[in-house]
Order: structure tokens, then C-alpha cells, then sequence
């Protein structure tokens, strides 16, 4: 009650990027750990590849902000002392 709207999108965009930015960081830890492994079973792509490292991450960062953007708008425009439909007495 009484959040201004920036408040909202700050606190659910925030939380999100937390979200995907831990997820990707235990993503490329596993990907470098488990690139060796994998190597071998790759022909003609080396297994660490600088590209792939970092456009991936951007990538998936950017969708995840797409996905909690939407939603973070959608409840920053909710007014919270407009009662509900199924809320008022019949």
C-alpha cells in the first residue's frame, strides 16, 4: 500500500535480474567446468568459445528482463484501494 509505481518496477525488475543473473553465473561456471569433458565428443568447435560464452548470457539476461518487465508494469498499474469485482457484497 502507498508504493509509488517506479518502486514496484525497481523491486520486481531487481529481484529478477538477481534471479537470472545468479542462474547464469552458475550456468557458465558448469559450462567451463563441463567443457572439457565435452570436447571430445566435438568436431571442429572448440569447446570454450568466447563468442558463445558471452552472447548467450546476454541473451538469456535480456529475455528474463523482457519476462519480468511485462509483469512488473502490469502490477505497477494496479490500483490497490479500487476493491475487486468478486470482492463486493451481492
Amino acid at each position: 500500500m502507498g508504493a509509488q509505481r517506479g518502486h514496484i518496477l525497481k523491486l520486481v525488475l531487481s529481484q529478477g535480474a538477481l534471479l537470472a543473473g545468479a542462474g547464469i553465473c552458475v550456468g557458465l561456471i558448469l559450462a567451463a567446468v563441463t567443457a572439457p569433458a565435452i570436447a571430445t565428443r566435438l568436431y571442429g568447435i572448440r569447446a570454450i568459445d568466447p563468442i558463445v560464452f558471452l552472447a548467450v548470457p546476454l541473451i538469456l539476461f535480456a529475455i528474463s528482463f523482457a519476462a519480468s518487465y511485462i509483469p512488473a508494469r502490469r502490477a505497477a498499474k494496479v490500483m490497490p484501494v479500487v476493491p475487486c469485482e468478486k470482492d463486493e457484497p451481492d
